[in-house]
């Protein structure tokens, strides 16, 4: 292709979403709060427990899953992008709660949303306690919504995965995704205006780490949910400050969607955008014999 798509182009600016997070920061922490900016946030329940709460959308993939009937898979999207992030701390589950906006609440559509979400939420031992509905005209487009939701964990304070405790040599573990998962949306969308792609990975829920998070307490110094801002915007995350992510970015296969996205999109962009087949990373001392080591630690 003659032309390059960008996240930017698409209407997406990641530099002014990182500027919003670091003007919020104080406000933020003006109220007691600590650890702003990780997967979820934190608050004691008592000495010896803490709440992890993280809120999230699915975006505008809510368009093209709308357009190709696929509703259902977006909200599996919303119950296990929650779960996944209030999992990075080590934290079990406890509920979900969901929001759904519309210019228009059309009631089949509120339901494959709500049915998919509590598919993810029984599977992860999660209960989906309730949530809101509201009718936006003005606010949404005609035929458009939204749908967001909050998860709240509890982790026992001697159990915290905070990634306080990464050093340099560390192996970083890869966990594969089921394609793109719910976040570059604008950016696909705008390829398919230059090339048709109709694979099961395009609109496949975001997968649930919760197995993975559970089989690595203990053991894992740190977990990453791959999202917006690819494999090593989100490792950084975790990582103390003076520790750098080195990515072998050879060392699995990449989905074909992100194939697909290869031919309209520069690699540097793909790597910032996209998880690029790997949704869910851990950091340990070492990696063990049938385990993906996709870098380290520097």
């Amino acid at each position: 292709m003659s032309e390059r798509l960008t996240y930017e182009a698409a209407g997406v600016s990641l530099g002014t979403a990182d500027t919003i997070v670091e003007r919020l920061r104080a406000a933020v922490e003006s109220t007691g709060a600590t650890g702003f900016g990780a997967f979820a946030g934190l608050h004691p329940l008592n000495d010896h427990q803490l709440l992890a709460a993280s809120t999230d959308s699915v975006g505008t993939k809510l368009v093209l899953a709308a357009e190709r009937g696929a509703l259902r898979a977006c909200g599996a999207d919303l119950a296990a992008h929650c779960i996944n992030d209030v999992a990075t701390t080590g934290a079990e589950p406890l509920f979900l709660l969901d929001y759904v906006a519309a210019n228009r609440v059309d009631p089949e559509q509120i339901a494959e949303l709500v049915e998919g979400a509590a598919d993810v939420c029984r599977e992860a031992g999660c209960v989906l306690v309730g949530g809101e509905t509201a009718e936006l005209p003005g606010v949404y487009r005609e035929g458009r919504l939204d749908f967001a939701g909050t998860c709240v964990g509890l982790v026992g304070r001697t159990a915290l995965v905070d990634g306080s405790h990464v050093e340099a040599g560390d192996a970083v573990l890869g966990f594969a995704s089921a394609g793109v998962h719910a976040n570059g949306f604008s950016l696909v969308r705008r390829v398919l205006e230059e090339e048709d792609y109709d694979g099961p990975d395009l609109l496949a829920p975001t997968r649930l780490y919760l197995p993975e998070a559970r089989t690595l307490r203990g053991r894992a110094k740190a977990f990453a949910h791959v999202t917006g801002g690819g494999i090593v915007g989100n490792l950084r995350r975790v990582v103390p400050d003076g520790r750098h992510v080195e990515i072998d970015w050879e060392a699995w296969e990449r989905p074909p969607v992100f194939r697909w996205l290869e031919r309209h999109v520069e690699e540097e962009e793909l790597r910032r955008v996209f998880n690029l087949g790997i949704g869910w990373c851990a950091v340990v001392a070492e990696a063990r014999p049938g385990e993906l080591a996709i870098g380290r630690i520097a």
